[in-house]
């Protein structure tokens, strides 16, 4: 056994440091020597730091502490262990299923209660510019006429029935071949949608003159078989002309006694209750129009 010593000055003292260190071999002097090295280097400012040293203990290797300390760090990071994040993956499957059918089921209740909202709102419009139309007394009066074959027709004969109708004139150069058409391919686009009622389309001349019922069967028979042309004696033509509310005025005539009259443009739609239902100009289209009575017929309620 060897024993060293050192004084160790500090703050103006010597300090006395032993240490007892034990050797084996025969080398034990120049041991001694390397200890007395170490404990010069203890002189000095460094004094403190070697002296705090002596007393560290070793750090123990994170092995010894077993698994517990291999995952020491990732549950450090993450803020949960393996056995937590297991824990909890099962669990969160289905819950972020039913928070996903929730919001399905709410996103449906919100479009369906938009729909019919919207619904609702279309079907009061057209409920309001029905009783406005029937306030302005539009074609609520009968009619006395002829049709293309000769025979009594009046508006009681085409109760039941969707019709759609117009005024206009034989001898038209232009409108009024090109709205009886517009009014034809309507009817056709309704034709051919399965389960919708049919509509009966009507041709009604406001030039009773030159118009009668063989030049009327001459005329209705170029746009679609079952287009009814009707007409009758002036005083007959004007009553219905009030009834709808149609101006018309016969021009001068020419050399060739030829004339135009000038009148109101618009398809009118009468409901199997044959009320004034709506109106439609030259502006809206053939397939606005079937749309619209489309509309109608989904929205009509009989009031008799």
């Amino acid at each position: 056994m060897l024993a060293c010593s050192a004084s160790i000055k500090r703050d103006g003292r010597l300090t006395e440091v032993n240490a007892g260190l034990g050797f084996a071999d025969a080398d034990a002097d120049a041991d001694a020597g390397r200890i007395r090295s170490m404990l010069l280097l203890a002189r000095g400012p460094k004094a403190k730091v070697w002296l705090w040293l002596c007393h560290l203990k070793p750090p123990v290797p994170p092995r010894a502490l077993g698994n517990e300390a291999l995952h020491m760090r990732p549950r450090h990071l993450s803020g949960q262990g393996p056995a937590e994040r297991g824990s909890q993956g099962p669990s969160q499957g289905p819950g972020l299923r039913i928070r996903l059918l929730i919001t399905a089921l709410f996103g449906a209740g919100l479009g369906g209660a938009w729909l019919a909202a919207r619904a609702e709102k279309e079907q009061w419009r057209q409920q309001r510019r029905t009783e406005a139309l029937r306030q302005a007394a539009v074609g609520q009066g009968d009619f006395s006429l002829l049709d293309h074959q000769g025979q009594a027709r009046c508006k009681a004969d085409f109760r039941g029935q969707w019709v759609l109708m117009y005024f206009g004139f034989t001898h038209c150069p232009d409108i009024c071949p090109d709205e009886l058409e517009k009014l034809v391919q309507v009817v056709q686009q309704l034709e051919a949608k399965p389960g919708l009622p049919p509509v009966q389309p009507i041709f009604i001349t406001v030039d009773p003159e030159r118009d009668d019922v063989a030049a009327m069967a001459r005329y209705v028979q170029d746009f679609h078989p079952r287009l009814l042309g009707l007409t009758g004696s002036a005083e007959q033509v004007a009553q219905a002309g009030r009834s709808y509310r149609v101006y018309y005025s016969a021009g001068p005539k020419d050399a060739d006694q030829d004339y135009i009259v000038d009148h109101s443009i618009a398809i009118y739609l009468l409901n199997p209750d044959g009320l004034f239902t709506d109106y439609y100009g030259r502006s809206k289209s053939a397939e606005q129009i079937a749309d619209s009575v489309q509309r109608h017929m989904a929205a009509f309620r009989s009031v008799l």
